[in-house]
């Protein structure tokens, strides 16, 4: 199987190790932009008596990300089905899975026009589509994996959380950064003392400024209102980690941000409609459809390209042409904020400041920790800790994979931990074994719902748990 250790020497001398603890290749192990991601360490994997089985309702990016993990771990699960009304997808999805014709699906309805044929549900539609297959999949007895956003509303949020209680499924939520070994560390130091009382936190998420271009711009969540707000359609990943560090409610927030540069506003002169047109300034613009997509051949997932690659210039220019990723960063119809900062109180005091920023060369998080007794500071790649009481400074090493090649591991590690967490608490059927529970994923929700609340509106939120 893939994650034997048979290849251990030859991968450690690729430095393919962390804290001793061993992470397996496998060629299934990539993320939407082709990074490698991190495999569960083999020796905590639960071995299920039989693979739980599962019907994957969008077979995109992060439908692909997540069906993969069955690709390489056979025992662990196995795809039965698929719901995905792209034609190529749902054709390349039911190849690599070998799902039969009669479990192949255009949309996620006629899933459940069926008598029930799996465990569960991977639920990676577009965002506004995730409540409908959540509610009949749990109506059905199905348990599920639900990407985030839960939902972009609160009240179905709630409804979810409802149904869930009722009738005593599954749900895990893919926020997968409670996986990532650096925020496993940093919470396993927080909850030991290792720095006293945790008194406040200050936590900044660098979008990285193409990544910005391509997914808030140019991208599918582009409009706000049509899919969430940035806060929930990104940032719900680190309200969902705060929430999980400090291990406490929060009980207000305040947020203040908006849209600022990527507007008509400063579009350059002698700008064009699209950067196919003859753009005047195309070839010294950050954001050139042509240079990030054609000429880096950079964030090519969306395009659903061809087997043949000496196809794919052409192609690549034909999407260009014609979809929004070929469009003036300065000229689309998009509305979501280009940086967003909220402050956040949680019982006993514990204070947060979260900033979002899409203005950075690179996308890796950065974290501090204030405590009675000491302090911690991260980057995702290491972490330093201080110890006021000895004047100790440890640098503990979290990066995940150390080869230059592999330095972008997919949510730092997290995405195929989930799936091997989620798998076991399937098998098993025991929601206690999540990380976290959906309790606090809606919580986490609802703290994005809030923030956005203050941001439009200048107030200080209540939280509404």
């Amino acid at each position: 199987m893939p994650h034997k250790l048979t290849r251990r020497e030859s991968l450690k001398t690729m430095g393919l190790l962390l804290g001793g603890t061993f992470f397996p290749w496998s060629a299934h192990a990539r993320n939407e932009a082709g990074e490698p991601l991190i495999l569960p360490d083999p020796d905590t994997l639960h071995r299920p008596e039989r693979p739980v089985t599962a019907i994957t309702l969008g077979a995109g990016a992060r439908g692909n990300t997540y069906g993969n993990f069955a690709l390489a771990y056979p025992e662990q699960i196995d795809i039965v089905g698929v719901a995905e009304p792209i034609p190529i997808r749902n054709e390349r999805y039911a190849a690599a899975h070998a799902i039969p014709d009669a479990h192949r699906f255009v949309t996620w309805e006629h899933v459940f026009e069926q008598p029930k044929f799996a465990d569960a549900i991977i639920i990676t539609t577009p965002d506004d589509l995730h409540y409908g297959p959540c509610m009949a999949a749990l109506r059905m007895g199905y348990d599920v994996l639900l990407e985030k956003p839960i939902s972009p509303s609160e009240e179905e949020c709630r409804d979810i959380l409802a149904l869930t209680q009722e009738t005593g499924r599954i749900v895990a939520v893919c926020h997968v950064l409670r996986y990532a070994p650096y925020f496993v560390k940093l919470r396993e130091l927080m909850r030991s003392g290792a720095i006293g009382r945790v008194v406040s936190l200050q936590h900044f998420e660098p979008i990285e400024h193409v990544h910005m271009a391509h997914s808030f711009v140019r991208g599918n969540w582009h409009d706000s209102v049509a899919t969430a707000p940035i806060i929930l359609a990104k940032s719900s990943h680190d309200l969902d980690m705060l929430r999980w560090l400090v291990d406490r409610p929060s009980r207000r927030i305040q947020a203040f941000g908006n849209l600022s540069w990527f507007h008509s506003g400063n579009a350059p002169e002698g700008s064009t409609p699209r950067c196919t047109d003859g753009c005047a300034v195309e070839s010294e613009c950050p954001y050139s459809a042509l240079r990030i997509y054609h000429r880096d051949r950079t964030w090519l997932y969306v395009f659903d390209l061809p087997d043949d690659r000496e196809a794919w210039g052409d192609a690549i220019l034909e999407r260009l042409r014609t979809t929004d990723y070929g469009r003036c960063v300065y000229q689309m119809d998009n509305d979501q904020c280009d940086h967003y900062v909220a402050n956040i109180l949680f019982e006993d005091g514990v204070t947060a400041s979260f900033s979002m920023e899409a203005f950075t060369p690179w996308g890796r998080r950065r974290t501090r920790v204030m405590g009675s007794m000491g302090y911690i500071e991260g980057d995702m790649n290491e972490m330093a800790v201080y110890d006021f009481r000895t004047g100790s400074r440890e640098v503990i090493e979290t990066r995940v994979l150390d080869v230059d090649q592999y330095a972008g591991s997919g949510h730092g590690g997290g995405d195929w931990r989930l799936m091997a967490n989620w798998v076991e608490a399937v098998a098993k059927q025991d929601a206690s074994l999540l990380t976290s529970s959906l309790e606090a994923s809606v919580e986490s929700h609802v703290m994005a719902f809030a923030a956005e609340r203050s941001r439009l509106a200048g107030s200080v939120e209540e939280m509404r748990l």
